[in-house]
């Protein structure tokens, strides 16, 4: 995966203190998920009042499952709910193909991203279905990838299905 900034569509300007919140709490499950020696990335799912619903961090390394991303990490904390529609996802990272893909199944409205330079993920796919995209690039969550790309590349490209 290349850095793909110009291609963000940074919408940082649109983002309210409560996203950059949010953000800060899913770069934490970012870091923490690092700190145990995994992949740093996490995720928070909010419905529209501002209650976490679910938050999780990647857990390849933790639980020996290629499938527990970050959000899919969040979606099993939040559970069974009869609609996500009005929630939002906010993601330390550009969701991969799998991510986006049960975002888009699952109807997750929007999507709060925090670094697409270190992938520019799935962005663009999310819009085209319907999901409305907002890139913070929030610089704790782009330092932290660029650092772990660079001390374990062979556990970054094992995560996105490149090795």
């Amino acid at each position: 995966m290349q850095a793909c900034a110009s291609e963000s569509h940074d919408t940082q300007e649109q983002l309210s203190d409560k996203d950059r919140e949010f953000m800060h709490q899913a770069y934490e499950l970012a870091l923490k998920g690092y700190n145990e020696g995994g992949c740093p990335i996490g995720a928070i799912l909010v419905d529209e009042d501002g209650t976490v619903l679910g938050a999780g961090h990647n857990a390849l390394v933790q639980e020996g499952n290629p499938i527990i991303h970050g959000e899919m990490a969040a979606m099993r904390d939040a559970g069974r709910l009869d609609s996500r529609r009005k929630t939002t996802m906010y993601t330390s990272l550009s969701p991969c193909m799998m991510c986006a893909g049960t975002i888009v199944q699952f109807k997750i409205g929007r999507v709060v991203v925090g670094d697409v330079v270190n992938s520019p993920g799935n962005v663009e796919f999310l819009r085209e279905k319907g999901v409305t995209v907002d890139i913070l690039n929030y610089e704790p969550c782009i330092d932290l990838v660029k650092k772990f790309r660079e001390e374990k590349p062979e556990l970054w490209l094992e995560d996105w299905g490149g090795a």
